[in-house]
């Protein structure tokens, strides 16, 4: 971006149309894995992009990449979701919907989708977050460390310990 630009050009030099073609995917398996509903998800992830919107002039780009500025806002938008609903939400939406697929694969499919909710359900909802930062958001671990304060070599190496663990319950359980 041009330097002699005040913020608000700045902000309008922003594409918004690729922003959100490039961000929406991610924004809203970050949600998926969150909340574990597409019709939670995609609200959440609308009231994301809303947000931005609005607060378009505060992003700068000297504090942040635009990806984690709209991931900051994205888990504010979770954290509020999970404050106003405060039951135990489900994930049991996280799988793609099912394609073409016959009824034994559609079984196992949502076989193994109720085992891996299981298995998520276990982790702290600091080892949720990362998982769901990591695998649905799909962040970077510079990214994650960006947006939770912990370092890059800690996010992998705690990355690196869950999917080991819950391999290894996976592999237990089956």
């Amino acid at each position: 971006m041009i330097e002699w630009l005040s913020p608000a050009k700045r902000v309008s030099a922003v594409d918004w149309n690729a922003v959100y073609a490039e961000e929406l995917p991610r924004i809203y398996n970050y949600f998926r894995y969150r909340v574990g509903d597409d019709a939670v998800a995609e609200d959440l992830t609308s009231t994301t992009f809303e947000k931005a919107w609005r607060n378009r002039r505060r992003y700068s780009e000297d504090l942040s990449a635009f990806s984690t500025w709209l991931f900051t806002i994205a888990r504010n938008t979770a954290i509020d979701h999970f404050r106003r609903h405060r039951e135990t939400v489900s994930l049991d939406a996280i799988a793609d919907p099912p394609g073409e697929l016959g009824v034994e694969s559609l079984v196992q499919r949502r076989s193994d989708v109720d085992r891996l909710t299981g298995l998520l359900r276990t982790l702290s909802p600091r080892d949720r977050e990362l998982v769901a930062m990591k695998y649905g958001g799909d962040l970077t671990n510079r990214q994650i460390a960006a947006l939770t304060g912990l370092s890059e070599s800690n996010v992998g190496t705690i990355l690196y310990r869950l999917v080991g663990k819950l391999r290894e319950q996976w592999e237990d359980e089956g």
